[in-house]
């Protein structure tokens, strides 16, 4: 649990401490040695991280979303000079700001090395001539193809190396995009060039799925460690809900199915203290009830009152269950296994 100095104030409100005792716990607690790298493991989010990441998103953006024709005119040599030249620059700046304990400049850092990789094997491709048509390195986040194929595996080895030796959550980020690209062009190539829609659905889904559970067992791996599943469970749910939310179905049952999914992803993320489950999953939810509402029930008078009356059900059951948590979680866990009882537990405790 982060104790924050207000929390410090409130309890001497309380009459639990004198000022002087706050004072100078909140000042063993900053100095503390483990402090500062359980701030970076926390989830506090304050302007100052606001700064770092919008900071970071705009140099990652520049290498990889916002890459224009300009650089092509530098050819592959050129475009390989340049990216290995901001790649040194990169894994300094991660160095200066490892040594310094500053773990999260650090980390976008050492990410926007990995941004680059892609970049310089399309550089280097061109440079040696083996780059199969006239796509440029812009269409690598628009379009499906298979050549693209050397930039995500390369991108998952440097990834894979960068992330084993730094250590960054934030460097799951470029790792879990890419495996969703790569089983893209994957499935693209072995089926024979179809890049219809339907196809990319179902490889998306079933892809959010299986980066779900690598997410799921990365969590119970490094659930004493910092939040590396994040990313994964980000852009797994994306995938997933994304391409089940996208799929087109005449059938009732099929959309009511479609609900009680989303139902399911808000009961896990409350489960997994994962905000991500909840937001897709209650998003989800409204996408059914508007269906509902708009077609099934249209000019239902009734049916609003009854949106209401379930509306404030739930909120009663939030108060029971608010109420009895301690008691209905105990008994729960204890049928759990040991792994994923310390998850859950290691979870809550951060969410304190």
């Amino acid at each position: 649990m982060d104790l924050s100095q207000q929390q410090l104030n409130d309890a001497v409100e309380e009459d639990i401490l004198t000022i002087q005792q706050a004072n100078t716990l909140w000042q063993y607690l900053q100095n503390h040695p483990n402090q500062k790298s359980n701030t970076a493991m926390s989830a506090r989010f304050d302007f100052t991280h606001v700064l770092y990441y919008f900071g970071g998103f705009i140099a990652i953006g520049a290498m990889t979303l916002f890459m224009e024709l300009g650089w092509e005119a530098f050819g592959g040599i050129g475009i390989v000079s340049l990216s290995c030249f901001y790649g040194l620059i990169g894994l300094g700046l991660t160095h200066y700001f490892k040594n310094r304990e500053l773990a999260i400049p650090a980390g976008i850092c050492a990410t926007f090395v990995v941004a680059l990789t892609p970049l310089t094997i399309y550089g280097l491709q061109q440079a040696l001539g083996i780059w199969p048509d006239d796509a440029v390195y812009r269409d690598y986040h628009r379009y499906i193809k298979w050549h693209w194929l050397y930039m995500e595996l390369g991108t998952l080895i440097v990834g894979g190396i960068i992330a084993w030796k730094y250590k960054y959550p934030f460097l799951m980020m470029p790792i879990a995009i890419t495996l969703w690209y790569l089983t893209m062009d994957l499935t693209a190539m072995l089926n024979g060039g179809d890049y219809s829609w339907e196809l990319r659905k179902i490889v998306s889904l079933y892809t959010g799925l299986l980066m779900i559970a690598l997410a799921f067992w990365i969590d119970i791996r490094s659930r004493y460690k910092a939040d590396y599943a994040f990313w994964i469970y980000l852009f797994g749910i994306l995938a997933f809900w994304g391409a089940l939310t996208s799929m087109n179905s005449d059938s009732e049952w099929s959309k009511f199915f479609y609900f009680c999914i989303n139902m399911a992803m808000i009961v896990s993320g409350a489960m997994l203290v994962r905000r991500v489950f909840v937001v897709f999953g209650a998003i989800g939810s409204f996408i059914y009830i508007e269906h509902l509402a708009s077609s099934i029930f249209k000019d239902s008078w009734l049916f609003p009152i009854s949106l209401t009356i379930i509306g404030l059900g739930i909120i009663f059951l939030g108060i029971l269950w608010q109420k009895h948590e301690q008691s209905i979680s105990s008994k729960a866990r204890k049928i759990l296994p040991q792994s994923l009882k310390e998850l859950l537990e290691s979870r809550a405790s951060r969410s304190c």
